[in-house]
């Protein structure tokens, strides 16, 4: 249960990270808003939990960034009671907020509704166009026909959909795929888009050289 904490504040960022390994959360912890948009495409969460008032960026920028990439679950931390704060995050796609200081019982009460609720969308079916992913039933169908997959070309196809029109690092794509003991060949990850595009459509993922590989949903 992968948590991304994004806290300036030192004191109130240990409170909460300590709050939530008690009750077995895995915490990532940051303490500046620059890095929150490539940390939530390069791992999986559950859930963001995002300062408003961060010391380096503005909050709301970030908000406005991670929700314009990602579905992620959001819920934003302020000080004191600026209702307009509250209205800006949820207007800008946070799906709760909280007030701090807080003490632990809420703030765990209102994260398991939301992270109960993401459980609940990703059994259900991503589609767009002609694809559609159930991740529960490890199903894929293309054009009205169900496709049979690897394990790791579901997990591709399924990482590349979730962000689809976004490019994703190769970097990115191989550590969702292998873990740290396995070795990688040094052409696995071509593999595995060549079977993809053979068995949806050549124009599905487009390759950005260089960089790494993006699904475009205009082709889906």
């Amino acid at each position: 249960m992968n948590v991304l904490l994004v806290e300036s504040d030192l004191v109130l960022g240990r409170g909460i990270k300590a709050t939530h390994d008690r009750e077995g959360y895995r915490v990532t912890w940051l303490t500046e808003g620059k890095q929150v948009l490539q940390q939530v495409l390069s791992e999986s969460f559950l859930l963001l939990i995002l300062d408003l008032e961060l010391s380096d960026v503005d909050g709301l920028g970030v908000l406005r960034e991670v929700r314009s990439h990602s579905l992620l679950p959001i819920m934003t931390l302020t000080l004191g009671g600026d209702v307009e704060t509250h209205i800006l995050g949820l207007d800008a796609g946070a799906d709760d907020y909280i007030v701090e200081p807080c003490s632990s019982q809420p703030l765990l009460d209102r994260i398991r509704v939301l992270t109960q609720r993401a459980g609940e969308k990703s059994n259900q079916q991503l589609s767009m166009g002609r694809l559609s992913i159930s991740e529960l039933g490890h199903q894929v169908v293309w054009n009205g026909a169900p496709i049979s997959l690897g394990r790791r070309e579901f997990s591709l196809l399924l990482e590349l959909a979730r962000h689809r029109d976004v490019v994703m690092s190769r970097i990115d794509l191989e550590r969702l795929l292998y873990t740290n003991d396995e070795e990688i060949g040094s052409n696995a990850l071509e593999v595995h888009i060549h079977h993809l595009r053979r068995k949806l459509d050549k124009q599905l993922i487009v390759t950005i050289r260089g960089v790494g590989y993006c699904l475009d949903s205009r082709a889906a």
